[in-house]
This record gives structure tokens, C-alpha cells and sequence, in this order.
């Protein structure tokens, strides 16, 4: 579960990325997310997997959700529990296994943070989610895009290993462990992005 990277440059990141989003759609993504798990008026909280600094676990506080955020780095969860004390935050990994195993769970996030996950895991990580959620319980992927169509590409991330993943490759791996794609929203480089982006919302099958 230790992830040395992000604790060794926890204070650097904070400083570096003092908001949650770097562009509009980024935060009109998060917000469509939001709005689609309120609609639904389930219980339980939205897990934010891979939270950070867990500014987007707040962000979707303040949007009415009850969020929790899950990381495996103890210092970005420190950074986080300080800013946030009202938030509740976990360290663990994206299998939500450190999560009790009765909590209801009405939605799923993860920006950027299944990149950092060997793309032979993504599956099972993918079925333990569907092991947690009911039908029609929404998840949101966001990850840099391949430069080849159908691929999975590792790539220099500064922090950790990375993986960017074609937006088809990864709904396939979504619909193989029971979730469909509802929509993908897809950003091109710019000056704050070395890669293509895609945020992409399914719903359990």
C-alpha cells in the first residue's frame, strides 16, 4: 500500500496544484458525475479512490454528497485530514478493501489515479468496485490517453509508474467486469497537459 513517491513530494504537489482542476471541462466532468449520483438518491457515500489532497472529495462535499476519500500515500492523506477535518479519509488502495464490507456505496471516482495501477490489475480492481456497487451506480475514470488506438502505453509520470489507456481499451475493461459507458469527454493537449485526457462515466450493469 505505500506509495513513496506521492509522501515525498506531498508538500510539492500541494504547492504546485493548489486547485482541483486545471480546466473547466475537468470540473464540469466532476460536477455531471455529482449530479447523476444525487439523482439517484442512493445510500452511501461517493469514494474518491486515489483522493490525494482530497480537494475533489470536498468539491463533492460541497456539492451535496456524502464522500469519502481513499489513498495509499499516508502524507497527501495527512496534507488532506488538515485542510479538510470534516471529511473523513482513508488510507488504502483501490480495491476499497479497507472499506467495511456492509457500507453502501452510491458512486465512484477515480481521477488519474488507476494510471498508477499495472494495467494486468485494472480487471480485478474493475470487478471489486462491481462487487461493491448496485445497478446503475456510477463510476468516473479519468486518465491520459495512448497515442495508439486500442493500446495501453506506459508513460514518464514524475512521481510513480504510469499507464495511459486508450478510451476504448479502457470501456472495454469497464464492460468486462459489468459496468457500461454513458459518455466520455475527451480534452486535447494543452500548456498544462503533455497528453490527451479523457474523462469517462459508466454505470453498473
Amino acid at each position: 500500500m505505500a506509495q513513496p513517491g506521492y509522501d515525498a513530494m506531498a508538500d510539492l504537489y500541494a504547492a504546485t496544484f493548489p486547485h482541483p482542476f486545471l480546466t473547466p471541462l475537468e470540473e464540469h466532468a466532476v460536477a455531471a458525475f455529482a449530479d447523476t449520483v444525487r439523482d439517484r438518491h442512493a445510500d452511501g457515500p461517493v469514494v474518491d479512490v486515489g483522493c490525494g489532497l482530497g480537494q475533489v472529495t470536498a468539491f463533492l462535499a460541497k456539492r451535496g454528497l456524502a464522500s469519502i476519500g481513499i489513498d495509499p500515500s499516508e502524507q497527501m492523506l495527512a496534507r488532506a485530514t488538515r485542510e479538510f477535518p470534516h471529511l473523513d479519509f482513508v488510507r488504502g488502495d483501490a480495491t476499497l478493501e479497507q472499506l467495511g464490507v456492509d457500507l453502501p456505496i452510491a458512486g465512484i471516482l477515480a481521477r488519474f489515479s488507476l494510471i498508477h495501477i499495472p494495467p494486468e490489475d485494472i480487471p480485478d480492481v474493475l470487478r471489486c468496485w462491481a462487487s461493491r456497487t448496485s445497478a446503475g451506480t456510477p463510476v468516473l475514470v479519468a486518465c491520459q490517453i495512448s497515442s495508439h488506438a486500442g493500446q495501453v502505453e506506459q508513460f514518464d509520470h514524475k512521481v510513480a509508474p504510469a499507464w495511459r489507456w486508450h478510451p476504448d481499451r479502457l470501456a472495454a475493461a469497464l464492460s468486462g467486469a459489468g459496468f457500461d459507458e454513458v459518455w466520455r469527454a475527451v480534452s486535447q493537449p494543452d500548456d498544462h497537459h503533455r497528453f490527451a485526457e479523457v474523462h469517462m462515466l459508466a454505470t453498473r450493469r
